[in-house]
């Protein structure tokens, strides 16, 4: 890579050098003079370029023999492997494949670079042939030597251009004759990975009752199989002989041992040595004692991960590499699962929960170390099915003996363990033991990334809650906000896609699981659908939610902050709009990524808006004036009379308005009833409404007395408003047939009119009473006459 970022930077420099170009100068003599010099440091650097170039030219040809003989030893390694083999078949084909994909990345632009080189001695052949056709006696002496120079110096250049354009076209030849054969490679790469599909999906094997009916002829095809592969012939040694094998795996297993080994010491007796010695506080100590075994299990598991990355980088022994890598990713997936034990779970439950997940990881460890030593079809076959029996036993004893003393989720994880293990059985005794592996692997991948995510969001939702994060203003929340609604279930997304990537690449069928991700299973001219645009429409929507509920937060923070009692009413219309602009934005996004045809939205639009159209009249109708309605007629929190029912309006939408009624029940008015009926807003002027009690005083009372008396009483009361120029007022109403009666108006707060209004009259008759002014009654004087 080194190789080829210098190399073109190079050739770039090489290519751009010749830049020997003259304007039009005073005369003749002058432009010579000019293009002397041009050409005199274009002729000096190319040749300094030049020699860089012949140094790097031994390092090319040198990559370019070590890809041809990587290309071979493939080839080699690809076409020997047997259709049964299956883990070393995948191995070779993984081998070529990221081969081809590396080379074909790191091209050079080697026709370009030509095609300019061709250019340039064109270029030069023009001006060389300009310059010996130039007349001489039309010269003077110093333009004729510039001359000379120049046409020198061009034949010079024009000479090492060429070179350089020869040296790329042989470079060129031998990057195609690679390419040929890599590509050769790849094909039947791809082939072999399609059979492997095949035989994984589609085509299975034998089921294990039939294996077990001819047992003793499965042993000694086994049996044959296993002297075939790992027999180690003395004539040749080899990288993969089993006996290499053995002592490397047995070389991996001492690094975990030393792993193990460290870590006691380490838990057991420095850390915890310091805890007795009381460098730690009270609480720290006992959740320590309670978790060490969880702890130190976490701590060897990511020392023997770190172990194995350094051993990899450090050997190059083909099978270490290959054998690190996939035990890395093991460990780390491993370390993971008990980190989240360690954080989520209580002191007491942290070993029972990593027992109910024992079976699976033990599952996942013995489908690792097959893939690891490459083991047959025929062992895997024999073997395979047994084992995943009896861990799908152990997993239902865990569940049954654990399932009550350990987190409800972690209950439910079990059991979709328990799930996977017998469709994983299930596949296995009926012959597709490859497809049961994929199942299992994908599970493993896919608990681990739940287990992950639900870690983080309950660490971070603990964190929420201690610092309160629910009371702050949305301007200090908006990143927890972008975590829980946009981050969180981003990476439920993206987990299902990644778990199914890595399960794949137990068969190194990661290529292959990239083309399905890729692949249009719905590919018409008007819509096409895949995995990958399913996956980022619905990531899209997390984002889009997001935004929307920010921009509602932000508006009605804005207007809370500036006007709390009519913050709701005001925010409302902004609320609906944002929402809908968002929401549409992502609506045409999406159909976007889904190469929905303009054509085919405006046929299906028409067809729809006129059934809708008709169907939908009220309703737009009722949108109309919900619009119209949140622009500010009507706000949320008014008091308003409709069809003679009182009540404050709770809400408004695009089609109704929901009032609560001075009798607590809640009445929906369509928005256009609203309109077409008689309605009153008693708050949209300044909230306050005229309140009319009546009282009666007796024939021969002073109507101005009672009348000072009511005035002065009434307006001390703090329900009474007597700002705006409102003042209490008395008038005399009727003279009736046993009373004065008179009229007291003033004005009190719309939303506690009634309880106001008795209050009020309640003041007139203990005012009345007090001042002994008689309150008569009706009454009636009978006479009655004797009979005569």
């Amino acid at each position: 890579m080194k190789i080829r970022s210098f190399l073109l930077i190079l050739m770039l420099t090489v290519i751009a050098l010749p830049s020997d170009a003259v304007l039009k100068e005073k005369d003749l003599t002058q432009t010579l003079s000019i293009l002397r010099n041009e050409l005199e440091k274009a002729h000096d650097d190319l040749g300094e370029e030049q020699k860089r170039l012949t140094e790097v030219s031994d390092k090319m040809r040198k990559q370019i023999v070590e890809t041809m003989s990587r290309a071979n030893q493939n080839a080699l390694m690809l076409y020997s492997q047997k259709q049964d083999f299956v883990f070393d078949l995948t191995y070779a084909c993984h081998e070529a494949t990221d081969q081809y994909n590396k080379f074909h990345n790191d091209v050079l632009p080697f026709r370009q670079w030509v095609n300019k080189s061709n250019v340039e001695v064109a270029r030069y052949d023009s001006l060389i042939q300009s310059l010996s056709t130039m007349p001489v006696m039309m010269l003077d002496e110093r333009a004729k030597i510039d001359r000379n120079v120049c046409l020198t110096l061009a034949v010079n250049i024009r000479r090492m251009v060429l070179e350089n354009s020869q040296t790329l076209q042989e470079y060129m030849r031998y990057y195609q004759m690679s390419e040929t054969h890599l590509k050769n490679l790849n094909d039947y790469a791809q082939k072999r990975y399609s059979d492997i599909q095949n035989s994984i999906f589609r085509n299975g094997d034998e089921n294990y009752l039939t294996i077990i009916s001819n047992l003793r002829s499965h042993l000694s095809s086994t049996r044959l199989t296993v002297e075939g592969k790992y027999t180690t012939d003395k004539k040749v040694r080899s990288q993969w002989d089993a006996g290499v094998i053995l002592f490397l795996f047995g070389a991996i297993l001492v690094y975990g041992i030393i792993a193990v080994i460290l870590n006691q010491i380490i838990m057991r007796l420095i850390v915890t040595r310091l805890m007795h010695r009381g460098m730690f506080n009270e609480s720290i100590k006992t959740k320590f004692f309670a978790k060490r075994a969880c702890i130190i299990m976490t701590t060897t598991v990511i020392t023997f991960a770190v172990i194995l990355n350094i051993i990899s980088a450090v050997m190059e022994q083909n099978f270490i590499l290959m054998a690190s890598n996939l035990l890395t990713q093991f460990a780390w997936l491993m370390s993971v699962i008990l980190i989240s034990i360690l954080i989520r779970v209580e002191s007491e439950r942290t070993m029972k929960t990593f027992f109910i997940y024992l079976p699976l990881l033990f599952m996942g460890f013995i489908i690792i170390a097959f893939r690891i030593v490459l083991i047959p079809n025929d062992i895997v076959n024999l073997f395979l099915p047994p084992l995943l029996l009896a861990c799908m036993i152990w997993q239902g004893y865990t569940i049954k003996k654990y399932r009550t003393l350990v987190q409800k989720k972690d209950s439910y994880y079990a059991l979709i363990s328990q799930t996977v293990f017998v469709i994983s059985v299930i596949c296995s005794w009926v012959g597709y033991t490859l497809m049961s592996v994929q199942i299992l692997i994908w599970w493993i991948m896919q608990l681990t990334c739940i287990l992950s995510i639900t870690c983080l969001k309950d660490w971070y939702s603990g964190l929420a809650t201690r610092k309160e994060i629910s009371s702050m203003p949305i301007t200090k929340t908006w990143f927890y906000y972008f975590f829980t609604k946009v981050i969180t279930p981003t990476a439920a997304v993206a987990s299902f896609l990644l778990s199914i990537y890595w399960a794949a690449e137990v068969f190194n069928l990661t290529d292959m699981t990239r083309k399905v991700f890729l692949e249009k299973f719905i590919n018409s001219e008007n819509f096409v659908v895949s995995l990958n645009s399913i996956s980022i429409v619905i990531i899209l929507w997390f984002v889009f939610s997001y935004l929307n509920f920010m921009m509602k937060s932000l508006v009605r923070y804005h207007y809370n902050k500036i006007d709390r009692q009519n913050a709701e009413s005001r925010s409302v219309m902004f609320v609906n709009v944002i929402q809908v602009f968002i929401l549409g934005a992502w609506f045409l996004i999406s159909l976007s990524i889904f190469h929905v045809s303009n054509e085919w939205i405006v046929v299906i639009s028409g067809g729809f808006s006129t059934g809708i159209g008709f169907a939908s009249k009220d309703i737009i109708e009722n949108i109309y004036y919900g619009i119209s309605l949140m622009a500010g007629r009507i706000r949320i929190g008014d008091i308003i009379v409709c069809d003679g029912i009182r009540g404050k309006v709770k809400s408004i939408s695009y089609t109704s308005t929901m009032i609560e009624a001075v009798d607590g029940s809640v009445i929906a008015f369509t928005n256009s009833q609203l309109f077409t009926k008689n309605c009153k807003n008693l708050t949209q002027n300044h909230g306050f409404e005229v309140s009319v009690v009546e009282a009666g005083i007796a024939y021969g009372t002073s109507v101005d007395l009672a009348r000072k008396l009511i005035v002065e009483a009434v307006s001390a009361l703090p329900c009474v408003d007597k700002t705006n120029g409102h003042k209490v007022s008395v008038l005399l109403k009727e003279l009736s047939d046993s009373c004065v009666t008179l009229k007291i108006v003033s004005w009190v707060h719309a939303q506690t009119a009634a309880a106001d209004s008795c209050t009020i009259l309640e003041c007139v008759y203990n005012t009345l009473n007090k001042n002994n002014i008689e309150i008569p009654f009706p009454q009636r004087d009978i006479h009655i006459i004797p009979a005569e």
